[in-house]
């Protein structure tokens, strides 16, 4: 499903200032998904570590903050050489190792020619209780599914377009209105996480919804 805030990663991927990213959000908007993608539309590799699954990898933080020794360990734990500009170094759920929280500070001074990507749940809670290498790290919000982002989804590009071209404070066609009416009643029913929104899609089930 398509989310706006692949254009910002692009973005971010492109910049000559770029940092060691972290998208911030609750849980099940899809920050992992969308880091998954992005990587796999625009790198040559993805590297996927989740330090919620894996609690071995936290070792090779305590060990050393040279991103470079790092590197070389997350490579043969990746299987694959990760390759500056060519790899995606993805950490998910980072929040539970701080110490390669606080390494992001040592990739940006030391290897930013590497492009790291974060996920984070309940950082805020996380952050309050340790040191944190402020400035050395862009942030980006991500945000359950929009109402736009639901039309996408549902096939109604057509009327995101319709949207986009209203410019003026003007009677909607009734056309237009009564479509976008019954869409965002359906809207505030199904909401924005993913999941519900994909079963809603691909089988229009409201008890699998609600389940979900």
């Amino acid at each position: 499903m398509q989310r706006f805030i692949s254009k910002e990663l692009i973005k971010w991927k492109n910049s000559q200032y770029r940092k060691p990213l972290i998208l911030k959000g609750a849980r099940q908007i899809g920050k992992t998904y969308i880091l998954r993608q992005f990587g796999n539309e625009n790198y040559e590799n993805v590297a996927y570590f989740n330090f919620e699954h894996d609690e071995d990898l936290y070792n090779l933080f305590e060990r050393t903050k040279d991103p470079k020794r790092i590197l070389e360990q997350l490579s043969f734990v990746h299987g694959r050489a990760i390759l500056p500009e060519k790899t995606l170094i993805i950490f998910d759920e980072i929040q539970e190792c701080l110490n390669a929280l606080n390494s992001l500070k040592y990739f940006n001074e030391e290897a930013n020619d590497y492009h790291i990507a974060c996920a984070g749940s309940l950082l805020g809670t996380r952050l309050s209780h340790t040191s944190f290498p402020v400035g050395k790290i862009e942030f980006f919000d991500m945000y359950p599914m929009t109402f736009s982002e639901f039309l996408i989804a549902d096939g109604l590009e057509n009327l995101v377009n319709y949207m986009k071209s209203v410019n003026k404070i003007e009677t909607i066609p009734d056309i237009f209105f009564y479509m976008l009416e019954e869409k965002l009643k359906t809207y505030f029913i199904i909401g924005g996480m993913p999941e519900a929104v994909s079963a809603w899609v691909n089988d229009k089930d409201i008890d699998l919804v609600n389940n979900i």
